[in-house]
């Protein structure tokens, strides 16, 4: 593994921030840690960073240890770039001294010469001589990454790089970012609140609870493979409903009978079953019936919230032209490539 964290804790007096965190990025990659303020993700990050000492575990990167019992590389020697979610430029600099600052050890032409071309690379390459009040946000989180990029780190780190931008443009960022990072092969590490840009921007994704990673996975499986009910919950949207099953992997529930294709494991007893919003589909033709009880337009879709004949709700994404009222009764039925089930609440898991 490229950065390698093995059972890290981390205690702030009585409160542990870190309990046992284990993951790896492979060279290249794009890792997230996604989760609720105070879940211990900014923790894990300044640990990597050596701005925090780990109470035990191991962090390794290239395969050398860098924090373990008797063994503290300073933050200076790591070889890991920061980007902070304040940027953190230097007034008195431009564009190009920011950037430079970091190449203190290298001739003054080698320097220009590096902060130059990172620019061009983040597109800021006719603003270096420009100073952090004249730039905008989007434009100094750019400088921000340039600089931390110059002296080319084995790992990038960044702690919340978009929390202070408006929407239209983290969007526009969160994919330059990818952009970017994957044409220098650089390894990166993100902390973010935010689904959609850890969506948009890792190969990988850490979704963290009270110090513990619940699931560490790709987007994807993330999203429909979630491992816990908190997981499911957290990514997306989703409903619950109950389901019976008697021992065939035969899954009953109100909205008709689902089976798991990869698994058909038997079961026996009631489960609850996941539902993403685009598992519920509206088809005017099919006998089953809901109510709409609320609509959130999209734009190019609506969220309607179903109620069921026995009074339960789900969500469905309907596409924007299909334009129901509230009260309106519609025709459903289920699409669902993911069967996930969760015992119900109060029970052990299954």
């Amino acid at each position: 593994m490229w950065l390698d964290l093995q059972q890290v804790v981390k205690h702030f007096g009585a409160r542990r921030a870190l309990d046992g965190v284990s993951f790896g990025l492979a060279q290249g990659e794009i890792g997230c840690l996604l989760g609720p303020s105070g879940c211990g993700k900014t923790t894990a990050l300044r640990c990597i960073a050596g701005l925090e000492q780990p109470d035990s575990g191991r962090i390794l990167s290239r395969g050398r240890v860098i924090s373990d019992a008797g063994v503290q590389v300073p933050a200076h020697e790591r070889g890991i770039g920061l980007v902070f979610q304040e940027h953190a430029l230097f007034p008195h600099l431009t564009a190009l001294g920011n950037v430079e600052f970091g190449l203190h050890a290298d001739p003054k032409a080698r320097r220009r010469a590096r902060a130059e071309e990172l620019l061009d690379l983040v597109g800021l390459g006719d603003s270096a001589d420009s100073y952090p009040a004249e730039l905008s946000g989007g434009q100094q989180q750019r400088v921000a990454l340039a600089r931390a990029l110059a002296p080319r780190p084995a790992t990038v780190l960044l702690d919340e790089p978009f929390a202070s931008l408006d929407v239209a443009l983290r969007e526009r960022l969160v994919g330059e970012l990818r952009t970017l990072l994957k044409s220098l092969g650089t390894t990166a590490l993100v902390v973010t609140h935010d689904q959609k840009d850890a969506f948009a921007l890792a190969d990988q994704i850490g979704l963290m609870r009270e110090g513990r990673l619940e699931q560490w996975s790709t987007p994807y499986d993330l999203y429909h493979r979630p491992v816990s009910r908190f997981a499911a919950e957290f990514v997306g949207q989703a409903s619950f409903v109950p389901a019976c099953c008697g021992g065939t992997g035969l899954l009953q529930t109100e909205l008709g009978p689902l089976r798991d294709g990869k698994r058909q494991a038997a079961c026996e007893g009631t489960v609850d079953v996941l539902l993403r919003p685009d598992d519920v589909v509206h088809d005017d033709g099919s006998p089953l019936k809901a109510r709409i009880v609320g609509r959130v337009f999209r734009g190019s879709e609506f969220l309607y919230t179903l109620e069921l004949g026995s009074g339960r709700r789900v969500l469905s994404v309907v596409p924007s032209h299909h334009d129901h009222r509230v009260g309106e009764m519609i025709g459903i039925r289920l699409d669902t490539d993911h069967v996930v089930t969760f015992a119900p609440l109060g029970e052990q898991g299954r």
